[in-house]
């Protein structure tokens, strides 16, 4: 019987209770340290070897090729798109940059100080995934960026796009959308993760960086923001977040445990399946203006017929039990996340909700 709330929160998200259990079980005493794992030496052997053992888990769960190396940053995917302009590009160089959504604006953003930011392509309204073809990008540019998963507007890219052999590096932000199901990281330059939705908690990132691109010399920048200073210290040119680090590390195991990505695949179209059922058959009363081709199974947003609706929906889901369903600011309504650590258990009772509310009201 489920007794905790279910938790839909878009980020930080819900983590895998088993993750949380262990975690309290070793919150005082790590590995027979006698302390916990946050209170021990980054550089100290305990610590390294689990770092390497973190680092083996990712590149399993991901199938990340031999030619890339792994950083894990302290910090979220914001700071990232800011360093990888300074890293990965000449001063005012030009890269590309396509816009499904908010988070890709950011990215965008972020990058405008030190680059010459294009946009490659963006639709109007935000309803879909530009096709790779539509794209425009030049072979002088910098790198092409692109968000494999809006968590905002319910967007997903999902195919990772093969682009021509004269193209340049492709970038892409997959916070909230990595490990949720197989990813061709081979075809893609770099990508780069929050770790808060699928990976763990909030307080570190992950960067999956071919080999190449950190060999580009980039902007000045002092040595922290160097990548390949931090990829020569296995991301450990400065303390880093070593409690997020093994929550991280915890959660990877899991998902390992549970059958990987694959599986992950298949669990969230499911769960996904039954809230776009939900919504498709409610003759109107819920809606979701994502073209069905580009609907995330990540983050499922929709609206009901007024804003009054949408603000009572949101308070009878928090009376029954139901964290994290209000939608975003930046466009309102309802928005449940269901990423890995979600069972199917949760995302039927929201669709149980949402039925009988309609029901009620519609």
């Amino acid at each position: 019987m489920q007794t905790k709330p279910w938790n839909f929160s878009a980020g930080p998200s819900m983590l895998p209770p088993s993750v949380l259990r262990q975690a309290q079980r070793e919150l005082l005493d790590w590995n027979g340290q006698g302390a916990s794992v946050m209170e021990l030496s980054h550089r100290g052997a305990p610590f390294m070897e689990l770092a390497r053992g973190i680092e083996s888990d990712l590149r399993t769960l991901l199938a990340i090729p031999d030619n890339y190396r792994v950083l894990f940053t302290a910090g979220g995917a914001t700071t990232i798109q800011a360093l990888l302009a300074l890293n990965f590009a000449a001063p005012n160089q030009r890269a590309d940059y396509v816009v499904s959504g908010h988070w890709s604006q950011t990215a965008l953003k972020q990058a405008r100080p030190y680059v010459n930011v294009q946009i490659a392509a963006q639709p109007a309204p935000f309803d879909r995934s530009p096709d790779p073809a539509e794209w425009t990008w030049s072979r002088d540019s910098a790198f092409v960026h692109y968000t494999a998963n809006e968590t905002i507007h319910g967007i997903a890219q999902r195919e990772v796009p093969i682009l021509p052999a004269d193209a340049p590096p492709l970038i892409a932000d997959a916070s909230s959308s990595i490990a949720s199901e197989p990813m061709a990281i081979e075809r893609l330059g770099a990508i780069y993760a929050g770790a808060q939705k699928n990976l763990g908690p909030v307080g570190i990132s992950v960067l999956i960086v071919r080999n190449d691109l950190l060999e580009r010399e980039g902007q000045p920048r002092a040595d922290i923001f160097r990548y390949a200073l931090q990829a020569e210290r296995d991301s450990m040119l400065n303390t880093p977040p070593t409690f997020n680090w093994y929550l991280l590390g915890l959660t990877v195991r899991w998902m390992l445990e549970q059958g990987g990505t694959r599986a992950f695949r298949e669990r969230n179209e499911r769960k996904a399946h039954t809230l776009y059922e939900v919504i498709d058959g409610s003759d109107g009363f819920y809606r979701n203006n994502v073209q069905p081709d580009s609907r995330s199974i990540m983050n499922v947003p929709f609206f009901l017929p007024s804003a009054d609706l949408d603000a009572l929906f949101v308070q009878e889901s928090q009376r029954l039990g139901f964290i994290g369903l209000k939608g975003h600011k930046a466009i309102g309504g309802i928005r449940a996340s269901i990423y890995n650590a979600m069972p199917q258990e949760g995302v039927d009772a929201l669709a149980e909700l949402m039925t009988d509310f309609k029901r009620r009201h519609g």
